[in-house]
């Protein structure tokens, strides 16, 4: 299946999703380095968990800004050179972040960070999935979306390696090291041929939004779902291994690894697996089998039962969403592929920026208890996929060239 995805691609291609790839990567890099030292801002600035997790509430509700900003310049100035900017721009804010001298700094750069972080997605998205071949969509799909858990996994492995030597300001201090991407991108990666085809042509966004704000509404609110599904599993686990269970730094960095893995292995395996069974039934069956896993994910007694938990959660979380950038891309209308999948992907970001500091206080007001707070909204986010991609379309094989349905 795999194999088949990938025939006949030329080296531009290659390059595309390559950089499109690494784009997701380390941006999500950048961002998952806050969650493993809450504990330690918390204590640099003397105030509690649930302020420092605003910081998260901020780089989320920001996103749907660069989304739409970066996007906008991307329809008008093509994905290629936008792309560039936004790199650089997130790269910067992350390293910015080592020198915040207290709470109120800190949390006015990881806003700055979130609008730049938001731009990232769409455009890299809508550039990878108007160059490669349709066929490829579904694998190219699950391959970008799983660079998010690798960017998850990297912030692992510099949390148990480097964390102990360089501390919490050290680790954004890497966080400059995604800017040497813009070289790659500027050598080789060429513009979306769609855009240089000139079949994308400037609209505004309240044009679009006016003219499918039946879809826009819709794809908002599976979007919103979908956050709550990805940042209601990842962002305080790591905190509540720290704080309800009690284990030391590398224990923690083992455990993130490991569910990182299984992230990867679902977007990938699920995207490509979308390809024959279609976008809305793979994601279904991804979203309802991370209910059975809830309870072995945050109720195990032991680190090992936990880590194996938290691999399957992640395995079929990142499953489902290793489908959307696919799916959101052929719903998008081709006049807007820079701004829609992006603006709507962050806007229900947006909305579901609250999920930290709800998951925070919930734990707080129940004794510390963040399993509970976890296993509340992976469950909620699970049933809400589920119902509201029953309610949506397929467009699996749409020719994103000219936005029609292929005849026959």
């Amino acid at each position: 299946m795999k194999q088949q995805a990938l025939k006949g691609w030329t080296a531009a291609q290659v390059h595309v999703v390559a950089a499109s790839y690494l784009g997701w990567t380390l941006d999500a890099f950048d961002f998952f380095l806050l969650v493993f030292v809450i504990k330690d801002v918390t204590n640099a600035f003397a105030t509690t968990v649930t302020s420092v997790a605003l910081a998260i509430t901020l780089t989320l509700a920001l996103r749907p800004v660069g989304a739409f900003i970066f996007g906008r310049l991307a329809d008008r100035y093509g994905r290629q050179p936008i792309l560039m900017l936004d790199v650089a721009l997130y790269s910067l804010f992350g390293f910015a972040t080592a020198f915040a001298p207290n709470l109120t700094v800190f949390l006015v750069i990881r806003a700055l960070f979130g609008v730049a972080m938001g731009g990232e997605w769409g455009v890299g998205a809508s550039l990878t999935m108007e160059t490669i071949p349709p066929g490829a969509r579904g694998f190219v799909s699950g391959l970008l979306q799983s660079g998010y858990p690798t960017g998850y996994l990297f912030a692992s492995v510099v949390f148990g390696l480097l964390y102990p030597h360089i501390g919490w300001r050290g680790m954004f201090m890497v966080g400059a090291l995604p800017a040497l991407l813009i070289l790659y991108i500027r050598s080789s990666v060429p513009e979306s041929p769609v855009f240089e085809r000139g079949h994308t042509r400037a609209v505004t966004a309240a044009g679009v939004l006016e003219k499918h704000w039946k879809l826009a509404l819709y794809a908002i609110l599976l979007m919103t779902a979908f956050n709550f599904f990805s940042h209601g599993t990842q962002d305080l686990y790591p905190t509540f291994l720290q704080r309800q269970r009690h284990f030391d730094h590398a224990t923690v960095s083992t455990i993130a690894v490991i569910y990182n893995i299984g992230a990867i292995i679902g977007g990938l395996a699920f995207g490509s697996i979308s390809q024959i069974f279609g976008r809305r039934r793979t994601i279904v069956f991804a979203a309802l089998l991370v209910v059975p896993a809830v309870w072995l994910w945050v109720y195990s007694a032991t680190a090992v039962m936990l880590a194996l938990g938290a691999f399957i959660v992640q395995f079929f979380v990142q499953g489902a969403w290793g489908v959307v950038p696919a799916h959101l891309n052929e719903l998008s209308p081709p006049e807007a592929r820079g701004t829609f999948p992006g603006t709507v992907y962050q806007l229900g970001n947006f909305i579901a920026s609250s999920n930290a500091v709800m998951q925070a206080k919930i734990a707080e007001t129940h004794g510390n208890d963040y399993a509970l707070a976890l296993a509340m909204v992976a469950v909620a986010a699970s049933v809400a996929i589920v119902l509201l991609i029953g309610f949506g379309r397929e467009a699996k094989d749409i020719d994103m060239t000219v936005g029609t349905l292929p005849s026959g």
